[in-house]
């Protein structure tokens, strides 16, 4: 599948419907708990919200690359930064991006998501705006 996925509508287009369900469930979760200055954007084909630097991405198992082959990655750019006193992530072969990959929407629990976020967010404001 090589294609360009330009907005969100494209993106929903292509994932089969447990995919969409489980990536908009996590969109809504991070949407809400990201402050106004960090942004959205369509990266490498999926959602990658950033504010100085990378917060974190949304990558269905559809979208090539993303080093899945089920489910729904949440990862977490500064991951190895976090410290995640619940384990709540998983560690891979990537030094930096921790993640947690969902297989349907019920195994979303919004808390420990936001209480990561909220620390990315913490991290992210030591670093220099990038504008």
């Amino acid at each position: 599948m090589s294609m360009k996925i330009r907005n969100l509508v494209e993106l929903f287009t292509v994932l089969p419907e447990n995919e969409r369900i489980i990536t908009d469930v996590l969109r809504q979760v991070v949407l809400a708990t990201l402050p106004e200055y960090c942004k959205e954007k369509i990266s490498y084909n999926v959602p990658f919200f950033y504010g100085n630097k990378g917060i974190c991405i949304i990558w269905p198992a559809t979208i090539p690359r993303g080093g899945i082959t089920s489910g729904v990655l949440l990862g977490f750019w500064q991951g190895y930064l976090l410290r995640d006193e619940d384990r709540f992530l998983s560690h891979g072969t990537n030094k930096k991006i921790f993640y947690k990959i969902y297989q349907a929407p019920e195994e979303i629990d919004e808390q420990p998501i936001e209480q990561l976020l909220r620390e990315a967010v913490k991290l992210d404001r030591t670093f220099k705006s990038v504008s």
